[in-house]
């Protein structure tokens, strides 16, 4: 796919401050969904900031579609929808001159059936007269993503946009991301719920301290990097493992009443048939065998875990 972002060797150092993104490299293909984890003060914000001109740049290049957005901004910024964390919005204007002007302010002549269009898909057209300081703190949230969207941009970065929102307005906001993803927006999102991440996503960047851990296709990323468990619930506790079981590589956990063992997902032999037939030759009786696979938040702590030691 063709890429709509590419950040060369990007620094950004603050005055007086440790460096908040550090010689970063990557292309954001377009018509993709990547989504864009780490902790506070990873950086993410930094780098949204950066990439949308908002922040200079120590060092390094960014192009969005080939126009770089130091030298070339108005092209840049033009194809460029931001949704920023803060609710920053004129609390006596309506949602619907709102999202217009913000339309007008790109140079976009008026099109009020294109505007209309957007607030009726974010439930937001029976609200077009109503002062923004009237609204809600999630019906606010949308005005946003609408005013993001009024100028028709070819890439939309959301930061934290579920972020104090009720779990029914995240997930219309996740199938909103659908929609404009079937239209042909980049869609590019910064977020604390790694289930959002799941579930939208196509590809996942890890960011900490600065520094781009990976960036990788959600599912080879879980295929490569997830584990999965197997639990057995006993019978009856014990206070130690045989021999036998141990060299398999089980754990014994919750007191003595049931049994761990992980193992890699991409490995042919999983050595479980090893491990029932052990638990029968040891004369362990068990209740009941289940698998569990790790989750993108088991993966993403571990990344962190390991880089922070």
């Amino acid at each position: 796919m063709t890429a709509i972002v590419e950040v060369r060797d990007l620094t950004k150092r603050y005055d007086g401050e440790k460096l908040a993104l550090k010689n970063l490299s990557f292309k954001i293909a377009a018509g993709e969904i990547i989504a864009l984890l780490g902790p506070n003060g990873a950086g993410k914000t930094s780098l949204i900031s950066t990439i949308c001109g908002l922040t200079t740049m120590s060092q390094g290049k960014v192009f969005v579609s080939g126009f770089d957005v130091q030298s070339d901004y108005r092209n840049a910024r033009s194809l460029i929808g931001l949704v920023p964390q803060e609710l920053m919005l004129e609390p006596f204007e309506t949602v619907m001159g709102t999202v217009s002007l913000s339309r007008g302010l790109f140079g976009k002549a008026p099109n009020p059936s294109y505007i209309r269009g957007i607030l009726e898909r974010l439930s937001l057209w029976d609200k077009r007269d109503s002062p923004i300081r009237e609204l809600s703190g999630g019906m606010k949230r949308r005005v946003l993503i609408a005013k993001a969207l009024s100028h028709e941009p070819k890439i939309l970065f959301l930061d934290e946009p579920t972020a104090g929102v009720d779990v029914d307005l995240r997930r219309d906001m996740w199938r909103l991301v659908k929609d404009l993803q079937r239209d042909g927006v980049t869609i590019v999102l910064t977020t604390h719920y790694i289930e959002e991440a799941e579930e939208i996503a196509d590809r996942i960047a890890v960011i900490h301290d600065g520094q781009i851990l990976l960036i990788e296709d959600k599912n080879l990323l879980m295929k490569r990097l997830g584990k999965k468990q197997l639990l057995v619930e006993l019978a009856d506790p014990i206070e130690r493992l045989p021999k036998l079981l141990e060299d398999l590589g089980i754990k014994l956990h919750n007191e003595g009443r049931g049994l761990t063992y992980t193992y890699d997902m991409e490995v042919e032999q999983t050595g479980i048939p090893e491990i029932l037939g052990a638990l029968k030759s040891e004369g362990i009786r068990f209740n009941d065998v289940r698998t569990e696979q790790s989750s993108l938040e088991d993966i993403f702590i571990e990344l962190i875990k390991d880089r922070s030691v």
